[in-house]
C-alpha cells in the first residue's frame, strides 16, 4: 500500500478502499460508481444482452465494465425509501433521473450535485438513462450518506440542486507550473487568508451548522503537481482522503498508492506531491455528530425502537405513496438538466446540451 513504513505525524491511518468506502462520523457511507455503459437501445437501457452473467434486479457484477444495479431494463435504483439521513450525489459524467414520493423530479449530471434530506421519510428513484444510441454512455458518480442529528431526523424531506457552474472551483499552480484543481461541494477553502463562500447546504443538514466544519471536496493533481491541503478550522474535526484514481502520491513525504483511504489529522496542513499520473482524490471532513447510530438498510436512526417505528411507518404510509406510473421513471429523450420541486417550482440548467 505504501512504499515505506515511516508514517508522518499528520497521517492517522491508511487502508485499502473497500466497497463501499468506510467513512467517519458524520458520514455513514460512500460509494463510487464508475460504469462504462455502451450505446443505448433507444429505450434508455444498454444495447447489449443482459441475461448472461447478470442477476437482473440485483446486478453489481461489473461485467463488461458496468452494472444494472437494481434496474430491470434501465440501470439504476428504482423506488426505495430513506429516513433519518441525507444523500449527496455528485455526478461527474452521465445523467441521473431523480423521482420521489413528493412528486418532484430532476435530471442532472456533468458535475451537478443533488443534496437530498430524507428526514422523516421519502421514497425516491435514481435511474441512469442511456440517452445516446450512437455512442457510449459513461457514468461516474459518488453517493455519500451524511447522518442527521437526532433533532433533525424527522424534519420534512427536501432536496437542493447544485448546478456545476455554481460550485466553487479553485485552480492552484505550483512553482513548476503544474496545477491542482479543487472543487468545493461543501465547505469553504481558505488559502493564504483568502476563502470563497461555498453553496449553502439544505437548512436542516448537519452541514448547515457552523460547528460541523463539514467539507466535501474533490482534488485533481496534474502529474508532478504539489499542493498543500490546509488545516481544517474546527476542533475535533476528522478528515479522510480517498485516493481513487492515479498511480502514487506522497503525503507529507509518505508514498501512497491509488486505491487507498487515508485519514489525516484535520488540524494539520499536509503536503501532497503527485507522481507521474493524474491523481484524483475525494476529501470528506466534518466534526462528528457523536450520537448513537442505529441503521438497518435505508433507515438510520438513534435507537432500535426508532428503527422499528421507521419500518412500521413505511409499511403503513409508504411515506406518502408513489405518484409515478413506473417504479423506475425516466424523464424523456432530451438531455437537458432540470429540477422540478414538490411545490411546482422548476429550475432549468442554463446549458441544455446533452
Amino acid at each position: 500500500m505504501t512504499a515505506n513504513t515511516s508514517r508522518p505525524p499528520a497521517i492517522v491511518s491508511i487502508a485499502p478502499l473497500g466497497m463501499p468506502w468506510e467513512t467517519l462520523d458524520p458520514f455513514l457511507f460512500c460509494v463510487h460508481h464508475d460504469d462504462a455503459y455502451p450505446q443505448g437501445n433507444g429505450r434508455y437501457g444498454p444495447d447489449a444482452a443482459l441475461l448472461r452473467g447478470r442477476q437482473i434486479g440485483s446486478d453489481f457484477s461489473g461485467q463488461g465494465g458496468w452494472s444494472m444495479y437494481h434496474g430491470q431494463q434501465v440501470p439504476g435504483f428504482p423506488a426505495h425509501p430513506h429516513r433519518g439521513f441525507e444523500t449527496v450525489t455528485i455526478v461527474r459524467q452521465g445523467r441521473i433521473d431523480h423521482s420521489d414520493s413528493l412528486g418532484a423530479g430532476a435530471r442532472f449530471g456533468g458535475g451537478d450535485v443533488q443534496w437530498l434530506t430524507a428526514g422523516k421519510g421519502i421514497v425516491h428513484a435514481e435511474m441512469f438513462p442511456l440517452l445516446h444510441t450512437d455512442r457510449p454512455n459513461p457514468l461516474e458518480l459518488f453517493q455519500i450518506w451524511l447522518n442527521l442529528p437526532a433533532a433533525s431526523k424527522m424534519v420534512e424531506p427536501h432536496f437542493t440542486m447544485f448546478w456545476a457552474q455554481d460550485i466553487p472551483r479553485h485552480r492552484f499552480t505550483d512553482e513548476s507550473g503544474r496545477a491542482t484543481e479543487v472543487v468545493c461541494i461543501a465547505g469553504a477553502l481558505t488559502v493564504d487568508g483568502k476563502s470563497t463562500q461555498p453553496l449553502a447546504p439544505p437548512p436542516d443538514s448537519w452541514g448547515a451548522r457552523q460547528q460541523s466544519d463539514l467539507a466535501m471536496w474533490t482534488l485533481r493533481l496534474e502529474p508532478g503537481a504539489q499542493w498543500v491541503l490546509p488545516a481544517a478550522a474546527g476542533d475535533g474535526t476528522r478528515r479522510k482522503l480517498y485516493f481513487f484514481a492515479g498511480g502514487q502520491i506522497r503525503i507529507d513525504g509518505l508514498a501512497v498508492d491509488a486505491g487507498s483511504a487515508i485519514e489525516v489529522k484535520a488540524g494539520s496542513a499536509v503536503t501532497l506531491v503527485n507522481g507521474n499520473e493524474v491523481a484524483e482524490l475525494l476529501m470528506l471532513q466534518g466534526r462528528p455528530i457523536g450520537e448513537p447510530v442505529a441503521q438497518y438498510g435505508p433507515f438510520v436512526m438513534n435507537t432500535e425502537q426508532e428503527l422499528r417505528q421507521a419500518f412500521e411507518d413505511y409499511r403503513r404510509t409508504q411515506f406518502g405513496g408513489w405518484p409515478w406510473s413506473d417504479p423506475a421513471p425516466v424523464h424523456g429523450d432530451e438531455g437537458g438538466r432540470f429540477a422540478r420541486h414538490a411545490d411546482g417550482r422548476t429550475e432549468k440548467h442554463p446549458s441544455q446540451e446533452a
